[in-house]
């Protein structure tokens, strides 16, 4: 069959990354300035340090000749697409970012992004979730994001209010109980 008419990549078996959180279209990436921080950080490290030493694996591995066998130049060049890809995720991100310091929001018993809210459930069983970016997200540590459904529920609630939502087991009643705004780390 004529090449032209074949799909062919550097590898067969190639791994699609995970997907990324997505933003709800035309919006701002809200973003903690400890969040903003880590993305910056990541970004730096990938530009600067780790894509210049797989590029120099790769040139060496380009040297010694035959690269249909060869797994350093194959492996390298793989991982020079997922750091590239992860590059473009990062600087887009960081593009569109809105940095949100909970620290400006102090003395406010209304939940906001950034706030920390302590919630108890019919059976009087209390979670704290705070309401981070969609990138800071991290449910096992009580990390919720703006764009969720229990953080859209609890946006602009009171403490003493009782909020309803629908989580994946159906509709849920909430009440809040405290609303703080601390550092987040």
């Amino acid at each position: 069959m004529n090449k032209a008419f074949v799909r062919e990549s550097d590898s067969e078996d190639e791994e699609e990354l995970p997907a990324s959180p997505s933003l709800p279209a035309g919006t701002r990436n809200y973003i903690t300035p400890a969040g903003h921080a880590r993305l910056r950080s990541e970004l730096e490290h990938l530009v600067k340090r780790e894509r210049p030493h797989v590029v120099e694996i790769v040139a060496w591995a380009a040297s010694n000749g035959d690269r249909s066998e060869n797994g350093d130049y194959i492996y390298g060049k793989r991982r020079l697409r997922e750091i590239d890809r992860r590059i473009r995720f990062l600087t887009k991100r960081l593009e569109i970012a809105e940095i949100v310091d909970p620290l400006n929001q102090g003395g406010n018993d209304q939940v906001f992004f950034g706030a920390k809210v302590t919630v108890a459930d019919a059976d009087g069983a209390e979670n704290i979730y705070t309401i981070v970016g969609v990138d800071e997200a991290d449910v096992a540590r009580g990390r919720i994001s703006w764009i969720s459904p229990l953080a859209r529920a609890l946006i602009k609630s009171r403490e003493g209010d009782t909020v309803r939502f629908q989580s994946p087991v159906g509709i849920r009643e909430i009440d809040i109980v405290e609303v703080t705004y601390v550092e987040i780390n």
